[in-house]
């Protein structure tokens, strides 16, 4: 079953991780789409993101209008400054809401955010990439990824699981995650440069029982379709994670252009979807 399920309301288009939901009241997390925003042409028009060329008052109207749908507000809103790399950062009440308003007041040179206090608004953006999400229902911590090809080599996702022990306690076989909506393996196609970092992980080393083929297809002459999100299930698997408390979309937003924003499918003139999570205060 899809985990991410698209909302019929008004305003904004939003994904929601509902098995979440449903298990800790106040917790929301999820995915927006690319409808029920105010920007214009290339961006129209729910752009989340202030790097892309939209209009800045656009950008923060449609952060407004999605942290007000999800029991939040725009002050709530944090984020970091994207560099496709694996730094992390804890948020405590002193950074929330930094980055709502302008990207030189989010947490810089960031891809991974963590945080136990109620009443803060996790964000990140996407527009291919893979958005990952972490809770802890026993330490009561939510976190979130940004993982583009260099994201994931540089091992993200494990990452994420090491923080959340060593700053909050957390135990792996506690930790539940999911992978939100990005470009599938049916659209990623990827060279040797890149093949060559995957390979690094040594995911499909003898004895770790893992088909190469369910990570990438060899195409020939130094091309491969790539599958971001499986290569970041078993980056989770090997950190600890248990398999049945990890959740994958089947949703791509190559595939699905008219729902979602797609770098490649635009030809990199396009907005951004947010990946958002958080616990509302009781």
């Amino acid at each position: 079953m899809e985990p991410f399920v698209k909302q019929d309301q008004q305003g904004p288009s939003l994904f929601m991780l509902e098995s979440w939901k449903d298990e800790r009241a106040g917790l929301t997390a999820g995915f927006s789409g690319r409808d029920g925003g105010v920007g214009a042409a290339p961006y129209n028009s729910l752009n989340l993101a202030l790097h892309v060329g939209d209009k800045q008052e656009d950008v923060i109207e449609n952060r407004r209008r999605t942290a007000e749908m999800l029991g939040f507000s725009l002050e709530d809103w944090t984020c970091g400054e994207q560099v496709h790399r694996s730094e992390i950062a804890v948020i405590g009440p002193s950074e929330c809401g930094r980055g709502s308003l302008d990207r030189q007041s989010a947490i810089q040179d960031t891809d991974g955010l963590l945080t136990n206090t109620p009443g803060v608004l996790l964000a990140s953006y996407y527009a291919d990439c893979v958005p990952l999400y972490y809770w802890d229902p026993v330490k009561e911590v939510v976190g979130l990824a940004h993982a583009g090809w260099k994201g994931t080599v540089a091992g993200i996702a494990s990452r994420m699981v090491e923080e959340m022990t060593s700053e909050f306690g957390s135990s792996p076989k506690d930790i539940r995650t999911a992978i939100g909506p990005s470009i599938g393996q049916c659209c990623y196609e990827v060279d040797d440069k890149v093949m060559s970092k995957v390979n690094d992980l040594g995911l499909t080393v003898e004895g770790n029982n893992i088909d190469s083929a369910v990570l990438y297809v060899d195409k020939g002459n130094g091309k491969y379709m790539l599958n971001l999100k499986e290569i970041n299930r078993h980056i989770m698997i090997k950190a600890g994670i248990m398999t049945d408390h990890i959740e994958c979309t089947s949703w791509c937003t190559s595939c699905r252009n008219d729902l979602f924003f797609s770098y490649r499918k635009d030809e990199g003139t396009t907005g951004r979807m947010a990946s958002w999570i958080g616990m509302r205060k009781r």
